[in-house]
């Protein structure tokens, strides 16, 4: 089989990388050419346009931005009429609703659509050791297992399409509410004179500890939030994306809407494309500067 990679940002580059490791053929797209260069190197073919790559091949995982880079990318009037007989992979972060309608616009055009978003970062997709979870039939799940198994060793079928796509947005929401909360108490234990080793040692051994503390803790107290394995400007065009589709659902968004105004202000600080970690900045010190 052939599989034709749509995005190779900083998740889609190692993800297709695993499929070479494999042996799998591989036709490679990216809006930014520049960033095809490793995959080349390796051995993949190099489509110049998206419909040069569907053609090319029997199965097409995208891992793009955000639903209107789909729809430029796989559904516009040349490359949609390529996608008779192919399977479509969405492996990106879409809400539910835009998931389906992409789905619906594959079928329409006589090809098959699962979702499989992924969670994990840089490192877990160098190693193949993302979390994978499925939107499909069983009976597709099964079918695409295999190839699924290069990204996450146990690929999980959540439902029809449009669950995973929802699972994974409401992660994502955990990613940013965690991180957020750590990062207000560790700049309040800071104010408080407590040692961060101390609050450290009594966090990790109570219920409250969640990994993901330690793997930001470095970064907010030196300041660093260079080479992002998850840029903020992507978090918080995730955490749009979980407030547009949680407001069918009758829920207090009141939280997340506070969490995704530090996003804002993290972006706005030129934090945008540096780690979401970069939130505890805001916290600190923006916080400090307007005296709130």
């Amino acid at each position: 089989m052939k599989v034709a990679f749509l995005g190779t940002g900083l998740m889609g580059l190692p993800m297709a990388q695993r499929l070479l490791a494999a042996d799998i053929q591989l036709v490679a797209y990216n809006r930014t050419p520049e960033k095809l260069a490793p995959l080349q190197a390796g051995g993949a073919e190099i489509a110049t346009h998206p419909r040069q790559a569907i053609r090319a091949a029997e199965c097409v995982i995208l891992m793009l931005t955000n639903a209107p880079a789909i729809y430029n990318v796989l559904l516009s009037d040349t490359a949609w009429q390529t996608l008779k007989g192919r399977t479509i992979i969405q492996m990106g972060t879409i809400t539910s609703t835009e998931s389906r309608e992409i789905r619906d616009a594959v079928v329409g055009g006589g090809g098959e659509y699962i979702e499989a978003p992924v969670l994990g970062s840089i490192p877990e997709a160098k190693a193949g050791k993302l979390i994978v979870m499925v939107g499909a039939e069983p009976e597709q799940y099964q079918r695409h297992l295999k190839l699924l198994q290069n990204f996450g060793t146990e690929p999980l079928l959540v439902g029809p399409v449009g669950t995973a796509a929802g699972l994974k947005l409401a992660l994502n929401q955990l990613i940013a509410s965690l991180t957020t909360s750590f990062a207000l108490s560790l700049a309040f234990v800071q104010r408080q004179g407590v040692d961060v080793d101390v609050f450290m040692q009594i966090l990790r051994d109570s219920s409250l500890y969640a990994p993901t503390f330690d793997k930001k803790l470095q970064r907010m107290l030196d300041g660093n939030f260079a080479n992002p394995n998850f840029p903020t400007k992507h978090l918080l065009k995730d955490i749009e994306l979980f407030i547009s589709e949680a407001k069918s659902a009758s829920l207090d968004l009141s939280s997340i809407k506070g969490v995704r105004q530090i996003l804002q202000t993290a972006a706005k600080m030129s934090f945008a494309d540096d780690d979401y970690s970069s939130l505890f900045a805001v916290i600190k010190e923006w916080g400090e500067a307007i005296g709130d």
